[in-house]
């Protein structure tokens, strides 16, 4: 098993982490719109990829706060903000985020949350939280997001297609509405797989269902099995080979 994930800039240890780096996680940190201003609150930080992915696309200039449930997952991310060329601008929170308090809002909220609603608990306790939704329940995500979002603020999230429709009618009974919707496949002729999105309550529309119907999409394989143009083109400033 690896012991971590080099990028361009950083390198990524998660041995300890019930989560290893993976696609999901990358793309969000890549797609994921940065503000202009304003702190980034990072949900379930697990090794630390997507802020410090966030720190590098931002050189270090927005305060971002990444809240990790796990001790040990919590641990590894601090040293691997420690060991970058970062180290100021991320804070690790070894905390409950459904019980975390602060009176600072944020910009931007992103999280890859556990997702598994119905199904075969891990054997693993560490890996069953970081992948299942009793831990992190939608509406109890979607209620916390809101209550620490700033009044223009955006929650962009990565979810598998399976749980986009309970996450989508979760958030729009909450009054969330959809800003950016990338549907994502492994190859053309693969089903979606995964969806990347971006929710606001800032003039909200009701049209998160119509976003489904229209949105972008991403290849990561193209025809050849190789990784696409588009793949490449959004990581580009992170993976070695690209």
């Amino acid at each position: 098993m690896s012991a971590g994930f080099q990028c361009k800039q950083f390198y990524i240890a998660h041995q300890h982490c019930a989560m290893k780096v993976g696609t999901d996680a990358l793309l969000l940190g890549a797609w994921a719109q940065l503000p202009a201003h304003g702190a980034i609150l990072d949900i379930g930080a697990g090794s630390g990829i997507i802020s410090l992915m966030l720190a590098q696309r931002s050189q270090g200039t927005l305060a971002i706060n990444a809240v990790e449930l796990d001790n040990a997952a919590a641990t590894q991310a601090t040293d691997n903000v420690r060991h970058s060329p970062w180290p100021t601008a991320i804070r690790v929170i070894k905390d409950d985020i459904l019980t975390y308090q602060t009176p600072q809002r944020y910009a931007l909220i992103v999280s890859n949350p556990p997702f598994f609603q119905d199904a075969l608990a891990s054997q693993e306790i560490k890996r069953h939280q970081a992948r299942h939704t009793d831990s992190l329940p939608f509406r109890a995500l979607l209620e916390k997001a809101a209550s620490l979002l700033t009044a223009e603020g955006v929650f962009s999230l990565i979810l598998p297609a399976v749980s986009q429709a309970a996450f989508s009618k979760a958030a729009i009974a909450s009054g969330w509405s959809c800003q950016r919707l990338c549907a994502v496949q492994s190859k053309a002729e693969k089903p979606v797989s995964r969806y990347l999105q971006s929710w606001s309550l800032a003039n909200v529309n009701n049209q998160a269902e119509m976003a489904l119907q229209q949105a972008d999409s991403l290849l990561i394989h193209d025809a050849n099995g190789h990784y696409s143009e588009q793949y490449r083109t959004i990581l580009k400033d992170f993976y070695l080979k690209f």
